[in-house]
């Protein structure tokens, strides 16, 4: 895991703050977090836990992931695979093999490309499965 790079995080939470146009305390109490506690995650000297960026960041209505980017809890490309899986899961339109299935689909062109892949160079574990066998194009 990265280290927390709690400095930029605190500029960062100010600007979504002030874009958002939330005094220092409303956001504290939209977040369920204390007025000194959440300036000092501002000011750069507390670092916050994955639970509190999460709440601020359903506060500031943002995602989850965009803050541990910025924090440096989760690294850019695993945002962008964890937000595509999000939006698929969370389609009410869609059943659950359906979800299912297009995340097997998403994994194998991930892992045609070469990014389905852990940092150890071995394949994800956590590829979904899906009751049909799902069959991808080749070139």
């Amino acid at each position: 895991m990265a280290s927390l790079n709690v400095g930029n995080l605190g500029d960062f939470l100010r600007e979504q703050r002030r874009s958002a146009q939330l005094s220092l305390r409303q956001l504290a109490d939209a977040a369920g977090v204390s007025n000194p506690y959440l300036s000092q995650i501002e000011r750069g000297l507390r670092k916050p836990s994955a639970e509190i960026l999460q709440q601020l960041a359903k506060a500031l209505r943002i995602s989850a992931e965009t803050l541990y980017v910025q924090a440096g809890i989760l690294d850019e490309r695993d945002r962008e695979e964890t937000e595509v899986r999000s939006v698929i899961l969370a389609d009410p339109t869609i059943n659950e093999r359906q979800k299912q299935v297009l995340l097997q689909i998403y994994e194998s062109f991930r892992k045609e490309n070469g990014h389905g892949t852990g940092s150890d160079g071995t394949a994800s574990d956590d590829t979904p499965t899906a009751d049909a066998d799902v069959a991808t194009p080749s070139n």
